[in-house]
């Protein structure tokens, strides 16, 4: 039976644990003394992405040190529109650019190059031989909105200025870049799936900057898109929806995505959560990332709060959002202590 041997992906299938699996957003990462120094020996970000015997290791290593409940995948959410064709560069201090911007280019500019995606495949493999036979193993992938912003732009931005811009100013074109992001996409999770991974996350980082009824067009129904194509192809496979940012419109999320369980950011009241979501449904999240950093009283309290909110449902135990670079590992350490006493 799924899941029997693993805590994430039995929780993930609706079996609440009593004591609740964790893993951590960017857990694979630069607060990590040996992520480091491989990043220094093996040179920049892309290239250890596009490595797959440097970036399965670096899925491994949180792994072998702290023994999660969860692997996520080492890459990055803009993989996909370096599939799709545009130029995918990662500037130090500066963030990743992508070019050509599609603000200013339209989208059959662009030449797919999907062997792009052929690496990743070969790491998830992989880790996969390598992984515990108790812990799960996650991809994951951008959700379309937000790889959009990065798409439309060139880069990222705070108000996702451009990508809103254009959502209004011509929505047709807007939407053909969903939908290639959104085909890509379900191509992406399920080559994933077939090379060993048990559940996917689709982060949508930037949800929270959508007015409602763009919130419905350009991040509930391509979502929902992309959970039912990947139920078609792999019926048994968890899909976790992280919309960060949604706030009160995370009940429509949960009820119209088709999500199986729902990631909460650190703004989001467990104990709203707990009381509104859908019956069931498993949650994941939601400490304050600040919070680990802070480590002690403040984050034994946090935790136990998230823990105390969704002691009867299933629940994984993660953060709102990445870990910091500047996480002390020992607050890590202190953590799963909590966790799993």
């Amino acid at each position: 039976m799924p899941g029997r041997t693993k805590p994430l992906l039995a929780t993930l299938n609706g079996r609440n644990q009593a004591i609740k699996p964790i893993w951590l957003m960017r857990q694979a990462g630069r607060y990590l003394p040996e992520y480091r120094r491989l990043r220094a020996a093996k040179g920049g970000f892309l290239e250890l992405v596009y490595n797959p015997d440097s970036a399965a290791e670096i899925t491994l290593q949180p792994i072998r040190r702290f023994g999660f409940d969860g692997a996520i995948l080492f890459s990055d959410i803009l993989i996909v529109p370096h599939a799709l064709g545009q130029d995918l560069a990662f500037e130090t201090g500066e963030g990743p650019r992508l070019s050509p911007p599609l603000a200013d280019f339209d989208l059959a500019a662009l030449t797919p190059v999907p062997e792009r995606l052929s690496p990743i495949y070969r790491t998830v493999e992989k880790v996969k031989a390598a992984l515990p036979p108790e812990t799960t193993f996650l991809g994951f992938a951008g959700s379309p909105w937000t790889v959009a912003t990065y798409m439309v732009a060139g880069q990222g931005s705070k108000e996702q200025a451009d990508a809103r811009r254009l959502a209004y100013r011509d929505p047709a074109r807007f939407s053909k870049i969903i939908g290639a992001i959104a085909d890509t996409t379900v191509d992406y999770l399920s080559g994933q799936i077939e090379a060993g991974v048990e559940a996917v996350q689709l982060f949508d980082s930037w949800a929270g900057s959508l007015s409602p009824t763009q919130f419905e067009r350009w991040v509930i129904a391509p979502t929902a898109q992309i959970v039912s194509r990947l139920r078609d192809r792999h019926p048994h496979v968890p899909v976790i929806g992280f919309p960060k940012g949604a706030g009160g419109k995370l009940g429509a999320y949960a009820r119209e995505t088709g999500i199986t369980a729902i990631g909460l950011d650190e703004t989001v009241d467990p104990l709203w959560a707990a009381r509104e979501l859908p019956d069931g449904l498993p949650v994941q999240g939601n400490l304050d990332p600040l919070a680990l950093i802070a480590g002690g009283e403040a984050l034994a309290s946090a935790a136990r709060r998230i823990l105390s909110a969704f002691e009867g449902r299933p629940h994984v135990f993660n953060l709102g959002h990445g870990i910091l670079p500047d996480t002390p590992i020992a607050h890590v350490e202190q953590l799963l202590e909590l966790v799993r006493q």
